[in-house]
């Protein structure tokens, strides 16, 4: 596009195409480049001034307006500087939440285009922004209450949301050196047992660089890729990160189609799909619960999948096919689950991302970024094998119970793709609903999806030329459809007919044959069939009058009911009017002609009410003006103006109230015919003026609305700018060929835009009707005021319609409102952005806006002091006052309604393949005019005047006004005022708080609930007590806590107090931290002298002088200063505030929570707070002590002292070199880290040598690049000495060394709050750390004697208590000396010792997460006394069973912390339990399964791991089977264990104890563990087929339910190809012995195949093995044994497991022709069971394919029928085959009973409905 360099001098980076396209757009290029001027110059002024607020956030503000309106219209020079100034910006250290928030916005909003910079251009660093999201998200002082980040109600603003969406948009530019470093980073966090795998497996995903040219993918992923990829396929149960490796691979995958070999990880990236997808298999469907809860995210396994498709051989495409064959039944409308929305999703993002796929590849700009190689593009083939594997799965999706909109979406983009293959099996489904008319679901699905289509289907693409031909017929099919019974199938109907009018031009082209020789047989046939357009237009309209008489207010209504109009009315009148205008605006001149003349006799010939069907005609009527106004005007205006003008010469019509029905009507259809071009309605120009002065006046309220309805509309008309015309193709139809423009895209470049652009009559016009209608009200409006001529009520409300739709007509001809400017408080001039559009109007007129302004006002306090009641006069003013400030010529509401509906509409016709912009040319019209009244909108910030202020206050008067109805709406406005003037709440708050303060007296209540709404703000927006900025917090916050001593306070009023919780409440929610500091760094300043400089762009001034810059950093600092000071005034009056007497509870508590909002990381809480909250520790309300608990934790990291550290080297201490290459797991390197009871640290000297790591995951996988750890050796002060301490400082000491105080304080602690529903309080836990870690042991003294007391009390509360103070003792004792912490575990230990004694169902738990808190993230050297003392024999049996289960419980909270780094502890607690595995208590085993899972979590085959130090399960299961032996002798096993009270149990007793015990093992571990021992678990499978149960049922005992959920989970594992050849040959023995087993191994067999079913079918040896061992198990002897064979047949061959061919089909037809010997003896049975098995087999084909009917299946139900009269059970299973068939057959029989012959259907009907079908 040539831009008029002359103008702006350099290249735009890239415009807003369609701002070219409007009428004034030559002018737009000047005002763009002054105010990129003025935005730069004010910028850069900004920030050398140090000033971020308001200054430089303001003007990022209108930077980002200026993208909005004219897009990145910048040079790239100018580009990269915005860039890196804000990435300066937003990585500014301790930058105020908020601020950081806007500028990431705007730096998100610079970075979009990615093809305009390339990675030349631009490099960012990734430190800055990973310490700026390091500090968000994992802050460390964020769960103290030091720093509030901003929170929205829905989660998509938060601002860890937005900078991870930030580093989306920066990764782009992350230098190429900055993979290796982000692996340094990172690498050392992977240890697989810890939390900090998720942190850095998160990091990867967020932060990796995977777009680089290919010579730099040595330095990019191939640094990673093999290592994660690695681990992926090694992992199981899907930890949480998994999810982020799969989006790590699948972006990898789409940014590198080509580059990386994924072949032979394809079968496992299936498997792992199709496990994620959570579908039911099997007959018991158990599910672990960890898949429900991480799957991996549908959005990008899309991606994934489609970055696989193509390249040689196409080996991915094979499993998609194979995966949808394998879930297409689960689309089926009568299968749903939780499931379901997943599959949905997938089939529904799939196709459009192949369709964003292809683009790429085929029409997309080159660009920068790599191509994809020539020879992995998608090719034709490829897209026809894609259709047709998706097809299926998606004409079933159709018609699901969830709606049709998932698939439609389908196979719109499959449409797109192959419509030669997508669009025939769609055509013929609506065809068949368009017939039927019992199914009206299926006629909205169909047409839902043929709308999708609709493009595709009329484009003249060379792929399917015959789909045009169908255009007719469909039309002329869903006529019927516009039924007014049926309000779903009657919307549907409108969208489908209105998307293929606006896509083909309806004109006749049947002559076109004869004058053009070159036209195809297609061609002509379709120019033949355009005849019937005429009829489909009159046939379309007669169906629409149908419908419309039938909902005239008459028929739809009874007498009481309202007469307005209903919602779905209303949805029908969209639909009527939008299909009519659009079926209009498409026709030829002469079909519109007749068209028009049918509307025209229809609405005047008839008169109807104006509420409903009057509305549809009028619309409708309208929709007709509209597309040839001077047609349709020379019939309705002059018709309609006759009409009026002999009903209104009745003098008592004028004066009567009752309505006439034909005045109405009349005025209502002009009112609705003159919205169309304003240059048409000059001819009308006298007639309509008189219509209006006698109308306007006329008593009756109907005919004066009408009235100026018709005057809002005619001005509007004439005032606008918009479109004239919306034709599909620039020229008209009278072109050459109509049919060749059929589907045809618009161009952007040559749109022909036709413009209304107001002309000089047309203004005269309008300013008439203004003298004429408006000056005389607004005088009328003067004299009731001054009480010259007093009005009525029903007179004034008349008046003020009249002024508000002439406000509305005219809006923007009225000059705006110009008086003097008003300044605010603000460091340097805001400047005014004008937007500016057409004509200026002159300052000849009269100015309105500001006549009706005054006048408004005059009256409104003219009604505030006289007449307050006259509520609805103050509504319409209330109207008019918003109108005044905002109204432009459109409301945003109208307009963000009619974006989302562009969208919509964009969405269901784009054409994502072929590129952007392919839009048909109506929609880009609109989109064109959307640009132009979004110019009109953008007026915020807007320069505030003196007559804004005033209309501001009358506002907040109205808004604490007597009315509630009055307050609210006011209320509404003002608020939405505020957002469009900068700084106004800065008026208003004073105003308010004294409405507020007690010393107001005379404020009644009304007045003080208004004040409080205005305060609470609108429902979304921030509210005003929340306003950031000093001034106005200090001023509301403590006004808030004073009302609760003013007079017009009451709490008795519920609705008042209510208020006050929703105020606070919104404070609480919205706060977040106001920054009180703020610095700009040096960087940030050169930036903004480089944008100065930059360019050709001159900016306005010398940006700032020398002289200023250092005010400015003088002015910074002070700020900074005064900052501090108001902030710590706040602080103090609300303390003033708490110490007033009188203060109500309720605001007691108020005003602390509002003191606990304001702790700091940055500034210390003055000492009179600190003060303040530790009193409140022992305060009697419950809930004060609460916020003063987790404030004083607060206070305590404010003044915690930094700790030093030392870095040391790894190999210096081990003694063993780090070699390069990877070693994860336990090695030499890493043996001192840990636990080795030989070497406890048990001496001052032995403490001081060793070297302490606490972080439990450093030196697993590889060691930092620099370890640092704190310094043990050198002496650290024993206590602070008090005269060293803060004044804050020496506060809490006086108070926690005072007895009484801690008596009271600990009384607190150990009461009970809510009966059973208590748990340790993390917040407590932080207040004692916080304590023991500032002052070391010197409380413990006051203490102790409480913490004994506690420990020997049983109760729930004390225990909990002591836990609480135990833990923080522990871990606030972390650098304690070591005489003091010896000095610690001597009284420790026989404390815990007594508390666990007493332990109690209640309190177990809490002792676990005592333990567990304790010990994580410490060292377990320095914990020894803590370990040791837990070891002592857990299970000592001497308080029973659940004392038992408990200590082992707290064990184990405390040993799980320490991971990897205890083997010995989990040797010696392994050696201690394996003689105890005999349990006799339930609970006790369970315990022991659960330990057993961590003991062995560490034992894991990992890539790179060596072989840990940790037990083994190899080990410990070859132990185990020699101690089963007794059982696996036996055939069944029954659980016979004697309760006799004999102490010595025989060996088979105690070998099924111990089983149990090792079933809970196996069930706690199946979800747990990261990887599966498998060869241990092929030991004991044998064993659990034995024992588990055949049918389902729960009276069975424990271990047999436990060995069936064991199979059912072990069959859901994950397998490995070198596996599966050892789990076959387990299954074919284990079904040796007896037929449970055998049984058992089939519902097994099922399972493990869907699971991991791709794995299988590459090893083509294993799938033949598996289908003989089914086929063995048919002919089984067990009649159960068959049936199940039956079933898990079917099932394999439904997931296409191995394909139905003759190779399996004869040998079943074979054994089901066993002939039977007449005989009925010993053989018999044996030829019956061949016989039975082939009749299984075969009607396990049949059953395999439930919802068709491929070829094979019409004779096989005709051999399987000849077995009706067999013997049984031979009969049992035909009769339930053939029900079943016909159960899922029922559906779609009318297409399926095609498939068969007439002989065939002729046994078929017999049998399913033959006696014997009853039998």
């Amino acid at each position: 596009m040539t831009v008029d360099r002359a103008v702006c001098g350099f290249v735009p980076q890239k415009e807003i195409v369609y701002n070219n396209l409007l009428p004034y757009s030559e002018r737009l290029a000047r005002e763009a480049t002054e105010l990129l001027a003025e935005i730069k110059a004010n910028l850069c002024r900004a920030v050398l001034l140090r000033e971020l607020w308001p200054g430089a956030s303001f003007w990022c503000r209108k930077l980002f307006s200026f993208l909005k309106l004219y897009g990145r219209r910048f040079s790239k020079e100018d580009h990269i500087l915005f860039i890196q100034l804000l990435y300066e910006l937003v990585t500014l250290p301790d930058l105020e939440p908020n601020m950081m928030q806007t500028y990431a916005k705007l730096l998100i909003q610079l970075l979009k285009k990615k093809e305009l910079l390339s990675r030349e251009d631009l490099q960012l660093p990734w430190r800055p922004l990973y310490d700026l999201y390091e500090s968000v998200a994992y802050s460390k002082t964020e769960h103290l209450g030091l720093i509030w980040f901003p929170k929205y109600v829905d989660m998509l603003f938060s601002v860890e949301h937005i900078l991870k969406a930030l580093i989306k948009s920066c990764r782009l530019y992350f230098p190429v050196s900055s993979t290796n470093e982000m692996l340094a980073e990172w690498r050392p966090l992977l240890c697989v047992f810890d939390v900090s795998m998720q942190k850095a497996v998160s990091n990867m995903e967020l932060f990796l660089p995977t777009i680089m040219r290919p010579d730099e993918h040595r330095q990019g992923f191939l640094l990673w890729f093999e290592e994660l990829m690695n681990l992926w396929m090694s992992v199981q149960n899907q930890p949480n990160w998994e999810g982020n490796l799969v989006n790590l691979f699948a972006r990898l995958a789409n940014d590198n189609i080509g580059y990386v070999d994924w072949t032979p990880y394809i079968p496992t990236i299936f498997t792992k799909i199709l496990r994620s997808l959570n579908l039911p298999v099997g007959v018991s469907q158990m599910v672990s619960p960890r898949y429900l809860t991480n799957s991996y995210d549908i959005g990008h396994l899309v991606l994934w999948i489609t970055a696989l498709l193509g390249g040689p051989g196409n080996p991915a495409q094979k499993e998609l096919t194979c995966l949808f064959n394998s879930i297409a039944s689960f689309y089926h409308p009568s299968n749903h689950g939780r499931w379901q929305a997943r599959l949905m999703r997938l089939l529904q993002r799939l196709p459009a991302s192949v369709v964003r796929r292809v683009h790429r590849e085929r029409y997309a700009d080159p660009g920068w970024i790599t191509l994809v190689p020539e020879s992995q593009r998608l090719t034709d083939a490829n897209l026809q094998e894609f259709t047709n594997s998706l097809l299926g799965a998606a004409l079933l999706a159709m018609f699901s119970k969830t709606g049709s909109t998932d698939a439609a979406y389908a196979l719109q983009n499959l449409a797109l793709l192959t419509p030669d293959l997508a669009i025939p099996p769609v055509l013929e489904r609506t065809y068949a609903a368009m017939e039927t008319l019992t199914e009206p679901h299926t006629l909205t699905a169909t047409l839902s999806c043929m709308i999708g289509m609709a493009r595709s289907l009329v484009s003249a693409g060379s792929h399917y030329p015959e789909g045009r031909t169908h255009v007719l017929p469909l039309l002329m099919g869903s006529l019927p459809g516009v039924d007014p019974n049926d309000f779903s199938k009657c919307m549907i109907t409108f969208q489908f007919i209105a998307t293929f009018a606006t896509l083909v031009p309806l004109v006749d082209c049947s002559s076109a044959p004869s004058q053009h020789s070159d036209l195809t047989e297609i061609d002509k046939d379709l120019c033949f069939a355009t005849a019937e357009f005429e009829d489909f237009v009159l046939q379309f309209l007669d169906r629409c009058f149908a419908l419309i008489d039938s909902s005239t207010l008459e028929q739809t209504r009874d007498d009481t009911e309202t007469d307005t109009q209903t919602h779905l009315e209303s949805l029908v009148e969209l639909g009527l009017s939008s299909t009519v205008c659009t079926i209009l605006t498409q026709c030829s001149m002469e079909i519109y002609k007749v068209a028009l003349q049918k509307v025209f006799n229809f609405s005047t010939s008839n008169i109807f009410e104006t509420c409903v069907s009057g509305r549809m005609v009028a619309e409708m009527c309208r929709a007709a003006a509209k597309c040839h106004p001077t047609e349709s005007l020379r019939l309705f205006v002059p018709h309609c103006c006759s009409v009026i003008l002999h009903l209104t010469k009745n003098e008592e019509l004028q004066s009567e109230e009752g309505p006439d029905k034909e005045l109405l009507w009349n005025l209502q259809l002009l009112s609705e015919v003159t919205r169309v071009d304003g240059e048409q309605l000059l001819k009308y120009q006298k007639d309509l003026e008189r219509i209006l002065c006698v109308c306007v006046c006329l008593r009756c309220k109907q005919a004066y609305t009408h009235a100026c309805s018709l005057l809002k509309h005619t001005l509007r008309s004439l005032s606008l700018i918009y479109p004239t015309e919306y034709r599909s193709t620039s020229a008209g139809f009278d072109s050459d060929l109509p049919i060749r423009d059929w589907g045809r895209a618009g161009d952007v470049a040559a749109l022909g835009v036709c413009w209304h652009v107001p002309s000089r009559q047309e203004e005269a016009f309008v300013f008439q009707v203004l003298s004429r209608l408006l000056r005389p009200e607004l005088q009328r409006i003067k004299d009731h005021v001054t009480g010259e001529l007093p009005m009525s009520r029903e007179e004034l409300l008349q008046s003020l319609a009249i002024v508000q739709h002439c406000l509305l007509g005219a809006g923007m001809e009225f000059l705006p409102v110009s008086v003097v400017d008003l300044c605010i408080p603000c460091p340097y001039t805001l400047l005014r952005v004008r937007v500016c559009v057409l004509s200026l109007p002159d300052d000849s007129r009269e100015n309105y806006r500001e006549s009706i302004c005054q006048t408004m006002r005059l009256l409104l306090h003219h009604i505030l002091e006289q007449s307050e009641d006259d509520t609805k006069s103050l509504f319409v003013i209330i109207k008019i006052i918003s109108d005044l400030l905002f109204f432009r010529g459109t409301h945003k509401k109208e307009f963000d309604s009619r974006w989302k509906s562009f969208t919509l509409v964009k969405k269901s016709m784009e054409n994502r393949l072929h590129g952007k912009k392919q839009h048909i040319r109506a929609l880009l019209i609109d989109r064109v005019l959307l640009q132009h009244e979004m110019r009109k909108l953008v007026v915020e910030g807007s320069e505030y005047k003196v007559i804004h202020q005033e209309l501001l206050c009358d506002l907040l008067l109205l808004s604490t006004s007597t009315y509630s109805q009055v307050r609210s709406r006011a209320q509404t406005v003002l608020m939405s005022a505020m957002g469009t003037y900068c700084f106004s709440y800065r008026d208003l708050i004073p105003r308010i708080v004294h409405l507020l303060s007690p010393q107001h007296t005379a404020c009644t209540q009304q007045q003080f609930k208004g004040a409080l709404y205005c305060l609470l703000g609108a429902h979304s927006s921030v509210s005003l007590a929340n306003a950031r900025d000093w001034d106005s917090v200090g001023a509301v916050w403590p006004a808030l806590v004073r009302c609760g001593l003013s007079s017009s306070m009451t709490l008795e009023k519920p609705s008042i107090g209510r208020l006050l919780d929703e105020v606070i409440d919104r404070i609480h929610r919205q706060w977040d931290t106001i920054g009180i500091y703020f610095t700009v760094s040096e960087n940030c300043v050169e930036i903004a002298n480089q944008i100065a400089q930059s360019g050709k762009t001159k900016l306005s001034s010398e940006v700032a002088t020398i002289e200023e810059i250092k005010e400015g950093i003088q002015r910074q600092r002070i700020r900074n200063v005064v900052a501090a000071r108001k902030y710590e005034k706040l602080v103090n009056d609300l303390l003033d505030c708490l110490e007033d007497g009188d203060l109500p509870w309720k605001f007691e508590h108020m005003a602390t929570d509002l003191l606990s909002l304001l702790l700091r990381e940055d500034h210390p809480l003055p000492p009179d707070a600190v003060l303040y909250f530790t009193q409140s520790l022992t305060h009697d309300s419950i809930s004060i002590r609460k916020v003063a608990i987790s404030a004083v934790a607060g206070v305590l990291k404010q003044l915690k002292k930094p700790s030093t550290k030392v870095a040391i080297k790894p190999s210096d201490i081990s003694g063993v070199e780090d070699l390069g290459e990877l070693c994860v797991g336990d090695r030499k390197g890493n043996r001192w880290l840990q636990y080795d009871s030989n070497n406890l640290p048990l001496t001052e000297e032995q403490w001081n040598s060793q070297h302490f790591v606490e972080k439990s995951h450093w030196g697993y996988y590889c060691w930092p690049r620099e370890m640092m750890i704190y310094a043990t050796s050198e002496k650290p002060e024993d206590d602070l000495p008090y005269d060293e301490m803060s004044e804050s400082e020496k506060i809490i000491f006086e108070y926690f060394s005072d007895a009484e105080f801690i008596d009271q304080l600990i009384q607190y602690l150990s009461l009970e709050e809510r009966k059973g529903k208590d748990s340790f309080n993390p917040r407590r836990f932080c207040l004692f750390k916080g304590l023991f870690r500032n002052y070391g042991d010197m409380f413990l003294p006051l203490l102790w004697p409480h913490l004994e007391q506690l420990a020997s009390d049983p109760h729930e509360s004390s225990q909990r208590c002591v836990c609480e103070i135990t833990t923080g003792l522990i871990r606030g004792s972390k650098l304690w000396s070591f005489s003091k912490v010896n000095r610690l575990w001597q009284l420790l230990c026989p404390l815990i010792r007594t508390a666990l004694t007493n332990i109690t169902v209640e309190t177990y738990t809490d002792w676990g997460t005592c333990m567990a808190t304790a010990c994580e993230g410490r060292d377990p050297r320095k914990l020894h006394w803590l370990l040791e003392l837990l070891m002592e024999s857990p299970l000592s049996g001497e308080g029973g069973s659940f004392r038992d289960a408990s200590l082992l419980y707290v064990l184990q909270g405390g040993l799980a912390q320490q991971q990897w780094r205890v083997p010995e502890l989990l040797h010696r607690l392994l050696a201690y339990l394996e003689p105890k595995l005999t349990q006799v208590y339930k609970n006790v085993r369970e315990r022991i399964g659960s330990v057993l899972t961590y003991i062995f979590m560490i034992d894991v085959a990992l890539p790179h791991t060596q072989p840990t130090s940790s037990p083994h399960v190899a080990e410990f299961v070859t132990r185990v089977l020699e101690r089963l032996k007794p059982l696996t002798s036996e055939l069944e096993i029954h659980n016979h264990v004697h309760e006799d009270n004999t102490q010595e149990m025989d060996e088979r007793t105690q070998a099924v104890n111990m089983l149990k015990t090792v079933l809970k093992w196996l069930m706690a571990s199946a979800g747990r563990t990261f990887t599966t021992p498998v060869q241990q678990q092929l030991q004991l499978l044998p064993l659990l087929f034995k024992i588990a149960p055949v049918e389902i049922d729960e009276s069975y005992d424990e271990m047999k339910q436990d060995a069936r959920t064991c199979l059912s989970l072990m069959s859901q594992g994950l397998l490995y190809p070198q596996q599966i050849p050892l789990f076959r040959a387990a299954l074919e023995l284990a079904g040796s012995r007896s037929w449970h087993a055998r049984f058992s191994v089939l519902t097994y067999l099922q399972i493990m195949v869907f699971y991991n079913l791709f794995t299988l079918l590459n090893m083509p040896a294993e799938v033949l093995r598996i289908r003989k061992l089914v086929m063995q198990l048919l002919l089984d002897e067990q009649l159960e044994v068959r049936d199940m064979a039956c079933k898990t047949l079917s099932g394999l061959l439904q997931c296409q497991f191995f394909p139905l061919d003759s190779s399996l089909q004869t040998p079943l037809q074979t054994l089901s022709q066993t002939r039977l010997p007449k005989a009925r003896g010993e053989l018999a049975s044996t030829d019956l069971m061949r016989r039975h098995a082939g009749v299984l087999g075969l009607s396990a084909c049949i059953l395999s394919s439930p919802y068709d009917v491929p070829d094979w299946m019409p004779p096989m139900l005709m051999d399987l029928s000849d077995h009706l009269n067999d013997p049984q059970p031979i009969e049992m299973t035909v009769k339930k085959t053939l029900s079943e068939f016909r159960r899922t057959h029922h559906d779609n029989w009318q297409e399926h009973r095609q498939s068969f012959t007439d002989d065939q259907l002729l046994v078929l009907t017999d049998l399913l409905v033959s006696p014997c079908y009853y039998a």
